[in-house]
């Protein structure tokens, strides 16, 4: 439907509004893979048949080193279906969702189907239009103050998405966090089979692929795409944890806010909802040009992440970390076309 380069400018006035219901699920799926995934590895699948979606979580697109029970996984799905229910309702359809329908098929995520007429809300109008302008931002931010107004309606959208979403507050707070971060950044860079899956999705510009990261997604200049796989190598053969851990330690330092999705439980269903609730906050977030990017390593590591519970008081089980900030725009990372993403 559209080529690759046009995938971030999809235009809803082509929406094909007299066309079957087939149709017009296929062309909503042009804003649900949007969404961000981690090491942007889109790692769903879909199929439409009989007037629904079927959606499915694509476990070859997995990271068994980082993600080995594919609970950031399913948050991706999750983030791409809340753009999936956005985009029905702004064109019209309330949207039937059932999540998890055939308990004998776990990679069963949602069965979606349009649903009767309905007239989009001026927030729902909002949140839509941010979903081609969300882009996670990992460069520096601005020291300016987020208005606590903004974070309390940032908070209120994870609560309806079935999350909380918690504010690190106080320098004592984040500096134990950055703690948590760097001892996670040396952790996972002293592990060369991290360290092999990390540089196994780093990509150029020009891959056929359209997916993983590319060179400038590691504060590398675009010019520089030419020592991809130079880059790639190192990242294979050095442990560059003190590097990583200290560009962590800055980014920390110059940003804001530093905020913490987290569920009262951990099971898959609980993965799928604070999916949405993160892209919901990300998509409040974009609509004031909010930035945000991922601080996941200490959640990433089981001891670290018990040891960040406790400094949150705990209060649940995080699943997602963020900064938050104001600052220069950052490009988008590549994405697949539906059709790629769709089954037989």
């Amino acid at each position: 439907m559209f080529l690759k380069a046009d995938i971030w400018n999809v235009q809803d006035t082509e929406f094909p509004t007299t066309g079957t219901p087939e149709e017009k699920l296929k062309f909503v799926l042009n804003y649900a893979i949007l969404a961000p995934s981690s090491h942007n590895t889109q790692p769903w699948r879909f199929k439409i048949e009989s007037g629904k979606i079927y959606y499915y979580a694509d476990r070859t697109r997995s990271l068994p080193v980082a993600d080995p029970d594919g609970r950031e996984l399913i948050i991706s799905c999750g983030a791409a279906l809340f753009n999936l229910r956005i985009a029905l309702h702004h064109f019209g359809y309330a949207s039937e969702i059932k999540t998890f329908p055939d308990s004998t098929n776990p990679d069963l995520l949602a069965c979606i189907e349009l649903g009767h007429p309905i007239q989009e809300t001026t927030d729902e109008k909002l949140l839509f239009q941010a979903i081609k302008a969300r882009h996670t931002n990992r460069h520096d931010y601005q020291n300016w103050d987020v208005p606590e107004t903004l974070l309390k309606w940032l908070q209120k959208d994870a609560i309806s998405e079935g999350a909380t979403l918690q504010i690190i507050k106080g320098d004592i707070a984040r500096s134990n966090v950055a703690e948590l971060v760097a001892q996670g950044d040396h952790l996972q860079m002293a592990d060369p089979n991290f360290r092999n899956e990390l540089a196994a999705w780093i990509r150029p510009s020009t891959s056929k692929s359209q997916d993983g990261l590319p060179i400038y997604t590691h504060g590398i200049d675009e010019h520089f795409e030419f020592a991809t796989p130079l880059f790639a190598f190192v990242l294979r053969t050095l442990d560059m944890g003190n590097s990583v851990a200290e560009r962590s330690r800055k980014l920390l330092e110059c940003s804001p806010v530093i905020v913490v999705l987290n569920t009262k439980f951990d099971t898959s269903a609980n993965w799928l909802a604070v999916g949405q609730a993160l892209q919901r906050v990300l998509l409040r977030a974009q609509t004031v040009k909010l930035f945000a990017s991922f601080l996941n390593q200490p959640i990433q590591i089981p001891q670290l992440r018990s040891q960040l519970s406790k400094l949150l008081g705990d209060k649940g089980y995080p699943q997602i970390m963020l900064r938050l900030g104001f600052g220069q725009e950052a490009k988008p990372t590549p994405r697949r076309t539906v059709d790629e993403v769709m089954s037989k």
